[in-house]
Protein backbone atom coordinates (compact mmCIF):
# COMPACT_ATOMS: atom_id res chain seq x y z
CA UNK A 1 0.00 0.00 0.00
CA UNK A 2 1.27 3.48 -0.93
CA UNK A 3 1.97 5.41 2.28
CA UNK A 4 1.66 9.16 2.87
CA UNK A 5 3.07 10.65 6.10
CA UNK A 6 1.96 13.96 7.59
CA UNK A 7 4.95 15.69 9.20
CA UNK A 8 5.33 19.09 10.83
CA UNK A 9 5.82 20.97 14.07
CA UNK A 10 3.15 20.75 16.80
CA UNK A 11 -0.27 22.30 16.28
CA UNK A 12 -0.10 22.98 12.54
CA UNK A 13 -3.22 20.85 11.94
CA UNK A 14 -1.81 17.45 10.98
CA UNK A 15 -4.57 15.55 12.79
CA UNK A 16 -7.26 17.82 11.35
CA UNK A 17 -5.95 17.16 7.83
CA UNK A 18 -5.67 13.43 8.62
CA UNK A 19 -9.32 13.31 9.71
CA UNK A 20 -10.40 15.35 6.69
CA UNK A 21 -8.68 12.98 4.26
CA UNK A 22 -10.14 9.82 5.80
CA UNK A 23 -13.56 11.46 6.42
CA UNK A 24 -13.52 10.27 10.02
CA UNK A 25 -12.51 11.73 13.39
CA UNK A 26 -9.92 9.08 14.13
CA UNK A 27 -7.05 11.26 15.37
CA UNK A 28 -7.58 13.39 18.44
CA UNK A 29 -7.75 17.08 17.59
CA UNK A 30 -7.12 19.59 20.36
CA UNK A 31 -5.74 23.09 20.73
CA UNK A 32 -3.09 21.72 23.10
CA UNK A 33 0.16 21.14 21.16
CA UNK A 34 1.63 17.64 21.19
CA UNK A 35 -1.61 15.69 21.52
CA UNK A 36 -0.60 13.13 18.86
CA UNK A 37 2.33 11.02 20.07
CA UNK A 38 2.30 7.77 18.11
CA UNK A 39 1.96 7.03 14.42
CA UNK A 40 -1.73 6.83 13.54
CA UNK A 41 -2.60 4.87 10.37
CA UNK A 42 -5.75 4.79 8.27
CA UNK A 43 -6.70 3.89 4.72
CA UNK A 44 -8.05 6.62 2.44
CA UNK A 45 -9.44 6.60 -1.10
CA UNK A 46 -9.56 9.29 -3.80
CA UNK A 47 -10.50 8.82 -7.43
CA UNK A 48 -10.79 5.07 -6.81
CA UNK A 49 -7.15 4.88 -5.67
CA UNK A 50 -6.47 3.66 -2.15
CA UNK A 51 -3.53 4.70 0.00
CA UNK A 52 -2.47 4.73 3.65
CA UNK A 53 -2.23 8.04 5.48
CA UNK A 54 -0.02 8.35 8.58
CA UNK A 55 -0.54 11.01 11.25
CA UNK A 56 2.51 11.76 13.39
CA UNK A 57 3.47 13.72 16.47
CA UNK A 58 4.82 17.23 16.20
CA UNK A 59 8.58 17.65 15.66
CA UNK A 60 10.18 20.41 17.69
CA UNK A 61 13.62 21.58 18.77
CA UNK A 62 12.23 22.40 22.20
CA UNK A 63 12.69 20.19 25.26
CA UNK A 64 9.16 18.90 25.91
CA UNK A 65 7.70 15.71 27.40
CA UNK A 66 8.10 12.56 25.27
CA UNK A 67 9.85 14.56 22.53
CA UNK A 68 12.61 11.99 22.03
CA UNK A 69 10.05 9.19 21.70
CA UNK A 70 7.86 11.28 19.41
CA UNK A 71 10.82 12.10 17.17
CA UNK A 72 11.66 8.40 16.91
CA UNK A 73 8.09 7.67 15.81
CA UNK A 74 8.14 10.48 13.24
CA UNK A 75 11.43 9.30 11.74
CA UNK A 76 10.05 5.76 11.45
CA UNK A 77 7.03 7.17 9.60
CA UNK A 78 9.31 9.16 7.29
CA UNK A 79 11.38 6.09 6.49
CA UNK A 80 8.41 3.92 5.56
CA UNK A 81 6.43 6.60 3.69
CA UNK A 82 6.44 6.94 -0.11
CA UNK A 83 5.30 10.54 0.06
CA UNK A 84 5.71 13.11 2.84
CA UNK A 85 3.37 16.04 3.35
CA UNK A 86 5.34 18.74 5.17
CA UNK A 87 2.67 20.79 6.92
CA UNK A 88 3.23 24.36 8.10
CA UNK A 89 0.81 26.97 9.41
CA UNK A 90 -0.05 30.24 7.66
CA UNK A 91 -1.51 31.49 10.92
CA UNK A 92 1.77 31.16 12.81
CA UNK A 93 4.20 31.71 9.95
CA UNK A 94 7.61 30.10 9.58
CA UNK A 95 9.81 29.81 12.66
CA UNK A 96 12.80 27.85 13.95
CA UNK A 97 10.69 24.72 14.53
CA UNK A 98 9.70 24.62 10.83
CA UNK A 99 13.35 24.88 9.81
CA UNK A 100 14.12 22.05 12.23
CA UNK A 101 11.50 19.87 10.52
CA UNK A 102 12.86 20.83 7.09
CA UNK A 103 16.37 19.87 8.16
CA UNK A 104 15.10 16.50 9.41
CA UNK A 105 13.30 15.82 6.13
CA UNK A 106 16.33 16.71 4.02
CA UNK A 107 18.30 13.98 5.78
CA UNK A 108 15.90 11.45 4.26
CA UNK A 109 17.16 10.91 0.73
CA UNK A 110 14.95 9.98 -2.23
CA UNK A 111 11.76 11.05 -0.48
CA UNK A 112 9.11 13.02 -2.34
CA UNK A 113 8.13 15.94 -0.07
CA UNK A 114 5.10 18.15 -0.73
CA UNK A 115 5.02 21.44 1.20
CA UNK A 116 1.51 22.31 2.39
CA UNK A 117 0.48 25.55 4.11
CA UNK A 118 -2.51 24.93 6.37
CA UNK A 119 -4.85 27.43 8.06
CA UNK A 120 -4.52 29.70 5.03
CA UNK A 121 -8.18 30.67 4.63
CA UNK A 122 -7.50 34.26 5.74
CA UNK A 123 -3.95 34.63 4.48
CA UNK A 124 -4.34 34.93 0.72
CA UNK A 125 -2.16 38.04 0.40
CA UNK A 126 0.75 36.83 2.51
CA UNK A 127 4.38 36.77 1.40
CA UNK A 128 5.01 33.27 0.03
CA UNK A 129 8.77 33.72 -0.21
CA UNK A 130 9.10 32.55 3.41
CA UNK A 131 7.82 29.12 2.35
CA UNK A 132 10.27 28.83 -0.53
CA UNK A 133 13.04 29.37 2.02
CA UNK A 134 12.29 25.90 3.42
CA UNK A 135 13.67 24.40 0.22
CA UNK A 136 10.72 22.28 -0.98
CA UNK A 137 9.44 24.36 -3.87
CA UNK A 138 5.98 25.79 -4.46
CA UNK A 139 3.55 25.06 -1.61
CA UNK A 140 -0.10 24.01 -1.65
CA UNK A 141 -2.40 26.32 0.31
CA UNK A 142 -5.22 24.63 2.21
CA UNK A 143 -7.55 25.03 5.18
CA UNK A 144 -8.14 21.55 6.61
CA UNK A 145 -10.81 22.64 9.03
CA UNK A 146 -12.94 24.11 6.22
CA UNK A 147 -11.98 21.65 3.48
CA UNK A 148 -10.38 24.32 1.29
CA UNK A 149 -7.80 23.06 -1.20
CA UNK A 150 -8.04 19.44 -0.05
CA UNK A 151 -9.08 18.17 -3.49
CA UNK A 152 -6.01 19.66 -5.17
CA UNK A 153 -3.77 18.11 -2.53
CA UNK A 154 -5.38 14.70 -2.97
CA UNK A 155 -4.95 15.01 -6.74
CA UNK A 156 -1.22 15.54 -6.13
CA UNK A 157 -1.11 12.40 -3.96
CA UNK A 158 -2.84 10.34 -6.67
CA UNK A 159 -0.46 11.76 -9.28
CA UNK A 160 2.46 10.53 -7.16
CA UNK A 161 0.85 7.11 -6.75
CA UNK A 162 0.35 6.77 -10.52
CA UNK A 163 3.90 7.93 -11.22
CA UNK A 164 5.31 5.26 -8.92
CA UNK A 165 2.89 2.56 -10.13
CA UNK A 166 1.98 1.86 -6.50
CA UNK A 167 -0.23 -1.12 -5.81
CA UNK A 168 -2.91 -1.41 -3.17
CA UNK A 169 -3.71 -4.24 -0.83
CA UNK A 170 -7.13 -5.15 0.46
CA UNK A 171 -7.45 -5.40 4.22
CA UNK A 172 -10.94 -6.92 4.45
CA UNK A 173 -9.54 -10.32 5.44
CA UNK A 174 -7.47 -9.02 8.35
CA UNK A 175 -8.59 -10.39 11.71
CA UNK A 176 -8.83 -7.28 13.87
CA UNK A 177 -8.52 -7.27 17.65
CA UNK A 178 -8.10 -4.49 20.20
CA UNK A 179 -6.34 -4.35 23.55
CA UNK A 180 -8.15 -2.64 26.41
CA UNK A 181 -7.33 -2.16 30.07
CA UNK A 182 -6.36 0.28 32.79
CA UNK A 183 -3.48 2.71 32.19
CA UNK A 184 0.02 1.22 32.37
CA UNK A 185 -0.93 -2.46 32.34
CA UNK A 186 1.34 -3.05 29.33
CA UNK A 187 -0.94 -2.68 26.31
CA UNK A 188 1.57 -0.75 24.20
CA UNK A 189 4.40 -3.02 25.29
CA UNK A 190 2.42 -6.00 24.01
CA UNK A 191 1.87 -4.24 20.66
CA UNK A 192 5.59 -3.53 20.28
CA UNK A 193 6.50 -7.09 21.28
CA UNK A 194 4.08 -8.61 18.79
CA UNK A 195 5.29 -6.33 15.99
CA UNK A 196 8.94 -6.66 17.04
CA UNK A 197 9.43 -2.91 16.73
CA UNK A 198 8.84 0.24 18.76
CA UNK A 199 5.53 0.87 17.06
CA UNK A 200 3.95 2.81 19.93
CA UNK A 201 5.46 4.86 22.70
CA UNK A 202 6.02 2.94 25.94
CA UNK A 203 6.53 4.81 29.18
CA UNK A 204 6.12 4.12 32.91
CA UNK A 205 3.96 7.25 32.98
CA UNK A 206 0.31 6.19 32.92
CA UNK A 207 -1.87 7.33 30.01
CA UNK A 208 0.95 7.72 27.49
CA UNK A 209 -1.24 6.33 24.69
CA UNK A 210 -4.08 8.67 23.76
CA UNK A 211 -5.30 7.51 20.34
CA UNK A 212 -6.34 4.08 19.16
CA UNK A 213 -3.44 2.74 17.09
CA UNK A 214 -4.24 0.34 14.20
CA UNK A 215 -1.43 -1.78 12.74
CA UNK A 216 -1.65 -4.54 10.13
CA UNK A 217 0.82 -7.41 10.49
CA UNK A 218 1.39 -11.08 9.76
CA UNK A 219 1.76 -13.85 12.32
CA UNK A 220 2.62 -17.26 10.91
CA UNK A 221 1.22 -16.29 7.50
CA UNK A 222 -2.03 -14.97 8.96
CA UNK A 223 -3.15 -11.36 8.48
CA UNK A 224 -4.08 -9.46 11.62
CA UNK A 225 -4.89 -5.90 12.64
CA UNK A 226 -3.93 -5.04 16.21
CA UNK A 227 -5.48 -1.95 17.83
CA UNK A 228 -3.80 -0.41 20.86
CA UNK A 229 -6.05 1.83 22.96
CA UNK A 230 -5.67 4.39 25.69
CA UNK A 231 -5.92 3.16 29.28
CA UNK A 232 -9.35 3.79 30.77
CA UNK A 233 -9.31 5.41 34.20
CA UNK A 234 -12.14 5.64 36.70
CA UNK A 235 -14.95 7.86 35.44
CA UNK A 236 -14.40 10.43 38.17
CA UNK A 237 -10.77 10.85 37.10
CA UNK A 238 -11.43 11.36 33.41
CA UNK A 239 -10.82 15.02 32.69
CA UNK A 240 -12.56 16.98 29.96
CA UNK A 241 -10.71 17.19 26.65
CA UNK A 242 -8.02 14.77 25.53
CA UNK A 243 -8.68 11.93 28.00
CA UNK A 244 -12.41 12.09 27.31
CA UNK A 245 -11.72 11.67 23.59
CA UNK A 246 -9.41 8.76 24.37
CA UNK A 247 -12.28 6.89 26.04
CA UNK A 248 -14.44 7.53 22.97
CA UNK A 249 -11.64 6.20 20.75
CA UNK A 250 -11.42 3.04 22.87
CA UNK A 251 -15.14 2.43 22.47
CA UNK A 252 -14.78 2.97 18.73
CA UNK A 253 -11.85 0.52 18.64
CA UNK A 254 -14.05 -2.12 20.28
CA UNK A 255 -16.77 -1.55 17.68
CA UNK A 256 -14.23 -2.16 14.88
CA UNK A 257 -12.81 -5.33 16.38
CA UNK A 258 -13.65 -8.98 16.00
CA UNK A 259 -12.02 -9.81 19.33
CA UNK A 260 -10.99 -8.03 22.53
CA UNK A 261 -7.93 -8.64 24.64
CA UNK A 262 -8.74 -7.51 28.17
CA UNK A 263 -5.35 -6.90 29.76
CA UNK A 264 -4.82 -7.17 33.51
CA UNK A 265 -1.72 -6.41 35.55
CA UNK A 266 -0.75 -9.68 37.21
CA UNK A 267 1.67 -7.90 39.57
CA UNK A 268 -1.19 -5.96 41.20
CA UNK A 269 -4.55 -6.81 42.71
CA UNK A 270 -7.40 -6.69 40.23
CA UNK A 271 -9.72 -3.83 41.13
CA UNK A 272 -13.13 -2.40 40.43
CA UNK A 273 -11.93 -0.51 37.37
CA UNK A 274 -10.75 -3.77 35.80
CA UNK A 275 -14.28 -5.08 36.25
CA UNK A 276 -15.77 -1.93 34.70
CA UNK A 277 -13.54 -2.29 31.63
CA UNK A 278 -14.42 -5.97 31.47
CA UNK A 279 -18.04 -4.84 31.35
CA UNK A 280 -17.28 -3.04 28.09
CA UNK A 281 -16.11 -6.34 26.63
CA UNK A 282 -19.24 -8.13 27.83
CA UNK A 283 -21.47 -5.38 26.42
CA UNK A 284 -19.72 -5.66 23.04
CA UNK A 285 -20.76 -9.34 22.91
CA UNK A 286 -17.70 -10.41 20.92
CA UNK A 287 -14.94 -12.91 21.82
CA UNK A 288 -12.64 -11.76 24.63
CA UNK A 289 -9.32 -13.09 25.87
CA UNK A 290 -8.40 -12.18 29.44
CA UNK A 291 -4.66 -11.57 29.30
CA UNK A 292 -2.75 -11.44 32.59
CA UNK A 293 0.41 -9.46 31.87
CA UNK A 294 3.60 -8.93 33.90
CA UNK A 295 3.47 -12.57 34.99
CA UNK A 296 7.25 -12.49 35.33
CA UNK A 297 6.91 -10.09 38.29
CA UNK A 298 4.65 -12.42 40.26
CA UNK A 299 6.08 -14.57 43.04
CA UNK A 300 4.77 -17.98 42.09
CA UNK A 301 4.33 -21.48 43.42
CA UNK A 302 2.63 -24.51 41.88
CA UNK A 303 -0.82 -23.14 42.73
CA UNK A 304 -0.42 -19.48 41.78
CA UNK A 305 -1.87 -19.76 38.28
CA UNK A 306 -4.78 -21.92 39.45
CA UNK A 307 -5.56 -19.48 42.26
CA UNK A 308 -5.37 -16.51 39.88
CA UNK A 309 -7.76 -18.16 37.43
CA UNK A 310 -10.18 -18.83 40.28
CA UNK A 311 -9.98 -15.19 41.36
CA UNK A 312 -10.60 -13.96 37.82
CA UNK A 313 -13.62 -16.23 37.47
CA UNK A 314 -15.03 -14.78 40.69
CA UNK A 315 -14.48 -11.14 39.70
CA UNK A 316 -15.45 -11.50 36.04
CA UNK A 317 -18.42 -13.84 36.28
CA UNK A 318 -20.04 -12.19 33.28
CA UNK A 319 -17.05 -13.32 31.15
CA UNK A 320 -17.19 -16.94 32.32
CA UNK A 321 -16.57 -18.17 28.76
CA UNK A 322 -13.51 -15.96 28.16
CA UNK A 323 -10.21 -17.92 27.96
CA UNK A 324 -7.37 -16.75 30.22
CA UNK A 325 -3.71 -16.49 29.18
CA UNK A 326 -0.65 -15.45 31.16
CA UNK A 327 2.13 -13.48 29.45
CA UNK A 328 5.08 -11.21 29.99
CA UNK A 329 4.98 -8.66 27.17
CA UNK A 330 8.17 -6.98 28.31
CA UNK A 331 10.15 -10.26 28.21
CA UNK A 332 8.34 -11.66 25.14
CA UNK A 333 7.23 -14.74 27.08
CA UNK A 334 4.13 -16.83 26.29
CA UNK A 335 2.97 -14.36 23.60
CA UNK A 336 2.28 -17.33 21.33
CA UNK A 337 -0.53 -18.42 23.67
CA UNK A 338 -2.54 -15.37 22.61
CA UNK A 339 -2.46 -16.36 18.94
CA UNK A 340 -3.03 -20.04 19.66
CA UNK A 341 -6.14 -18.98 21.57
CA UNK A 342 -7.30 -16.70 18.74
CA UNK A 343 -7.12 -19.63 16.33
CA UNK A 344 -9.22 -21.77 18.67
CA UNK A 345 -11.72 -18.94 19.00
CA UNK A 346 -11.95 -18.63 15.21
CA UNK A 347 -12.81 -22.33 14.96
CA UNK A 348 -15.68 -21.90 17.41
CA UNK A 349 -16.89 -18.71 15.71
CA UNK A 350 -17.12 -20.55 12.40
CA UNK A 351 -18.97 -23.58 13.77
CA UNK A 352 -22.01 -24.66 11.76
CA UNK A 353 -24.60 -26.93 13.39
CA UNK A 354 -27.45 -28.62 11.58
CA UNK A 355 -31.00 -27.97 12.77
CA UNK A 356 -31.58 -31.69 13.33
CA UNK A 357 -28.71 -31.88 15.84
CA UNK A 358 -29.84 -28.69 17.56
CA UNK A 359 -33.41 -29.91 17.88
CA UNK A 360 -32.19 -33.20 19.32
CA UNK A 361 -30.19 -31.38 22.01
CA UNK A 362 -33.08 -29.06 22.96
CA UNK A 363 -35.55 -31.96 23.08
CA UNK A 364 -33.32 -33.94 25.42
CA UNK A 365 -32.74 -30.84 27.55
CA UNK A 366 -36.52 -30.38 27.99
CA UNK A 367 -37.02 -34.03 28.92
CA UNK A 368 -34.19 -33.99 31.46
CA UNK A 369 -35.27 -30.67 32.96
CA UNK A 370 -38.74 -29.44 31.90
CA UNK A 371 -39.33 -25.67 31.89
CA UNK A 372 -40.93 -24.44 35.15
CA UNK A 373 -44.16 -22.47 35.38
CA UNK A 374 -43.41 -18.77 35.08
CA UNK A 375 -45.67 -15.73 34.70
CA UNK A 376 -48.77 -17.87 34.40
CA UNK A 377 -47.54 -20.37 31.84
CA UNK A 378 -44.94 -22.93 30.85
CA UNK A 379 -42.53 -22.51 27.93
CA UNK A 380 -42.57 -24.98 25.07
CA UNK A 381 -40.00 -25.27 22.29
CA UNK A 382 -40.93 -26.51 18.83
CA UNK A 383 -37.97 -25.79 16.58
CA UNK A 384 -34.36 -24.58 16.75
CA UNK A 385 -32.09 -23.23 14.02
CA UNK A 386 -28.72 -21.52 13.74
CA UNK A 387 -28.70 -18.16 11.98
CA UNK A 388 -25.86 -16.06 10.63
CA UNK A 389 -24.15 -13.80 13.16
CA UNK A 390 -20.79 -12.42 14.26
CA UNK A 391 -20.87 -15.03 17.03
CA UNK A 392 -22.76 -18.37 17.13
CA UNK A 393 -26.43 -17.35 17.10
CA UNK A 394 -29.47 -19.56 17.58
CA UNK A 395 -33.22 -19.01 17.33
CA UNK A 396 -35.61 -21.16 19.36
CA UNK A 397 -39.27 -21.04 18.30
CA UNK A 398 -42.01 -21.91 20.76
CA UNK A 399 -44.93 -20.39 22.61
CA UNK A 400 -44.83 -17.00 24.37
CA UNK A 401 -41.20 -16.14 25.35
CA UNK A 402 -42.42 -14.39 28.49
CA UNK A 403 -42.79 -17.85 30.09
CA UNK A 404 -39.01 -18.39 29.95
CA UNK A 405 -37.22 -17.63 33.19
CA UNK A 406 -33.67 -16.26 32.97
CA UNK A 407 -32.24 -19.31 34.76
CA UNK A 408 -33.86 -21.66 32.25
CA UNK A 409 -32.51 -19.59 29.39
CA UNK A 410 -29.04 -20.05 30.86
CA UNK A 411 -29.69 -23.78 31.22
CA UNK A 412 -30.52 -24.03 27.52
CA UNK A 413 -27.41 -22.04 26.63
CA UNK A 414 -25.23 -24.35 28.72
CA UNK A 415 -26.75 -27.42 27.04
CA UNK A 416 -25.87 -26.06 23.59
CA UNK A 417 -22.38 -25.12 24.72
CA UNK A 418 -21.75 -28.56 26.23
CA UNK A 419 -23.17 -30.50 23.30
CA UNK A 420 -21.12 -28.71 20.65
CA UNK A 421 -18.04 -27.74 22.69
CA UNK A 422 -18.56 -23.99 22.41
CA UNK A 423 -16.73 -22.92 25.54
CA UNK A 424 -14.52 -19.91 24.73
CA UNK A 425 -16.81 -17.54 22.79
CA UNK A 426 -20.08 -15.80 23.64
CA UNK A 427 -23.24 -17.10 22.02
CA UNK A 428 -26.59 -15.44 21.43
CA UNK A 429 -29.96 -17.18 21.81
CA UNK A 430 -33.20 -15.62 20.65
CA UNK A 431 -36.50 -17.06 21.87
CA UNK A 432 -39.32 -16.33 19.44
CA UNK A 433 -43.05 -16.92 19.39
CA UNK A 434 -43.60 -19.28 16.48
CA UNK A 435 -46.78 -17.37 15.63
CA UNK A 436 -45.31 -13.89 15.82
CA UNK A 437 -43.86 -12.12 12.78
CA UNK A 438 -40.95 -10.44 14.61
CA UNK A 439 -40.54 -11.09 18.27
CA UNK A 440 -37.41 -12.10 20.14
CA UNK A 441 -35.17 -11.71 23.11
CA UNK A 442 -31.47 -11.95 23.67
CA UNK A 443 -29.81 -14.11 26.25
CA UNK A 444 -32.99 -14.81 28.18
CA UNK A 445 -34.37 -11.26 28.64
CA UNK A 446 -38.15 -11.48 28.47
CA UNK A 447 -40.23 -9.61 25.91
Amino acid sequence: MYKVALVGKPNVGKSTLFNRIISSKKSIVDDEPGVTRDRIYANAIWLNREFTIIDTGGLTNKNVSFQQNIETQVKLAINEANLIIFLVSAKEGINAEDYYVAKTLKKSKNKHVVLVVNKSENYQNQDINQYYSLGFGKPFFIASEHGIGIGDLLDEIIKSISKNNATTKKTDNFFSFCIIGRPNVGKSTLVNTVLQENRVIVSPIAHTTRDSIDVNFKYKNRDFTIIDTAGIRRKGKIAHGVEKYSVIRTQDAISRSKLIILMLDGSEKFNEQDEVIGGLAFKANIPTIICVNKWDLVKKNTQTMVETIKLIRQQFKYLSWAPIVFVSANDNKRIHTIFETILKIEQQLNITISSSLLNDVILKAQIANPPPNYKGGRATFDYVEQVKGQIPTFVIYGNDPKYIHLTYSRYIENQIRHAFEIDIVPITIYFKDKNARIRGIKKGDNV
